[in-house]
């Protein structure tokens, strides 16, 4: 596509989760994330801590004692949480997601959230060691897909999951059916990373069935505390040639005999049902601590053609 060029710089880092340091008198050479139970947040290390209090020396310099009982997480952090110019990025509490796609990450256990849009709202639950479900649908219920995702983290930068998509017509369309296996590998963390999914996928519907693969490429960096890019597909492969023959009648006049006779035509056609790509590059707004607004520009390119969507997808995370 003319014009359109994607650019993902990727690192590679990890996080590990720290809840409560343990009593000491002595400095810590680690710099903190400090959440309190406000919403405040505090980025520094710990000169000394009590039962009673910690003090902290903050990435501004400044030296701040922050009360025990105010403190509702600690997490360590590492310099990759850190951009070039030394300002936390940290991790992107949606990074399982795109606009449309998933990726190899996994959901964090108990970790749920919904995501709304201007079509329906999206669930989506963590309810096992890397295994989440979700829910799909519009506003007026049509349709309503189930979807599965089940993650394995390879090594520190490598994640891959399978999963699939089940769905119906609901009341509307009861006689419709589909689903979608699919298989996706990721590599990066939750502040920084790249996805290639493939699935295929099948639709049931008055008697037929018809299955097309579909693949995807999707990407997100977190550039601030407060700011992601994201970079999601969708490609809907074309289908195999179709040959179908019909026969059928005609009525036409005869200058020999001279009159209207009826004369039977056969005719073979070779129909390929043509596919599609949605490419959707955006923005992720995090306003608080589970609770983000993305939107993006959609372009469809279809039969060597592209073309701007006029609506711009829009969408609402909150965490449950």
């Amino acid at each position: 596509m003319k014009g359109f060029i994607l650019v993902l710089f990727l690192t590679f880092s990890a996080s590990v989760s720290f809840s409560q340091a343990s009593d000491s008198s002595e400095s810590d050479t680690i710099t903190y994330r400090i959440t309190t139970s406000d919403g405040g947040e505090i980025i520094g290390k710990i000169l000394t801590q009590d039962e009673r209090e910690i003090y902290v020396l903050t990435r501004e310099g400044k030296k701040v004692y922050i009360p025990q009982y105010v403190i509702k997480e600690m997490v360590p952090l590492k310099s990759s949480d850190f951009n070039a110019q030394g300002y936390f990025v940290g991790e992107d509490a949606f990074a399982t997601r795109y606009f449309i796609t998933t990726n190899g990450l996994a959901m964090k256990k108990g970790d749920h959230y919904v995501k709304w849009g201007l079509l329906g709202p999206d669930f989506n639950f963590a309810v096992g060691e890397n295994l989440s479900v979700g829910l799909t649908t519009t506003w007026v219920g049509i349709p309503i897909i189930g979807t599965i995702k089940k993650s394995w983290q390879l090594n520190n930068k490598m994640h891959v999951a399978v999963g699939a998509l089940v769905g119906s017509g609901s009341w509307a369309l009861p006689s419709f059916a589909g689903a979608l296996p699919f298989g996706t590998v990721s590599f990066g963390n939750r502040s920084r990373n790249i996805a290639f999914s493939a699935g295929y996928g099948v639709g049931f519907g008055d008697g037929q069935s018809e299955g097309r693969a579909m693949t995807s490429v999707a990407g997100m960096i977190k550039i601030s505390n407060k700011l992601s890019l994201v970079f999601d597909s969708f490609i809907l492969l074309s289908g195999q040639p179709v040959t179908e023959t019909n026969t059928f009648e005609i009525r036409e006049f005869n200058p020999t005999t001279n009159r209207v006779e009826s004369r039977f035509v056969t005719e073979t056609y070779t129909e390929t049902r043509p596919g599609f790509a949605l490419i959707i590059p955006g923005l992720r707004w995090h306003q608080s601590t589970g609770k983000a607004f993305q939107f993006g520009f959609t372009v469809l390119a279809a039969d060597g053609e592209a073309a701007p969507v006029p609506i711009p997808t829009i969408q609402w995370y909150r965490k449950l």
